[in-house]
């Protein structure tokens, strides 16, 4: 459960595309809504913890659903704000939605995943099983 960023020059490339679309995404009012929240995963002995970073949403925006081996965390949450003056209306609307899939490892229990959505950041705990839990994957490598 990782992810690769291709860099040049100290930068990746989804931040060049972010600088070059900047000025139209304000333009257009959009913001950072279209970007992907921030996604950790955490391999403790017990569990797995993944912690998407997503503040400004409610627990009743996200959607995460488990099919065959793969964990799908989705999210929607539409705004609708108006504006009234003696002299205008203004209107304005804010969509903001994700979606994210990983491939579970085999030792996670799925009918025991639980979430959490507390302080903007949603956790997800994916217990393992006993057998995984006594297992020890640790050696040495050494730099040749």
């Amino acid at each position: 459960m990782s992810t690769k960023e291709l860099t040049r020059g100290g930068q990746s490339f989804p931040a060049l595309f972010d600088d070059f679309f900047r000025p139209w995404n304000e333009w257009f009012g959009m913001g950072k809504s279209l970007t992907t929240p921030a996604v950790n995963i955490i391999d403790n002995k017990n569990h797995y913890e993944v912690s998407v970073g997503a503040p400004g949403m409610k627990k009743n925006d996200f959607n995460i659903d488990v099919e065959d081996n793969m964990l799908t965390i989705s999210c929607e949450k539409e705004e609708k704000k108006e504006e009234k003056d003696e002299r205008y209306t203004r209107k304005e609307y804010n969509y903001t939605s994700f979606r994210r899939s990983f491939t579970l490892p085999e030792e996670v229990i799925k009918d025991k995943i639980e979430a959490v959505y507390e302080d903007g950041v949603l956790r997800i705990t994916l217990p393992k099983t006993e057998e995984a839990k006594k297992a020890t994957l640790s050696k040495h490598i050494t730099v040749k």
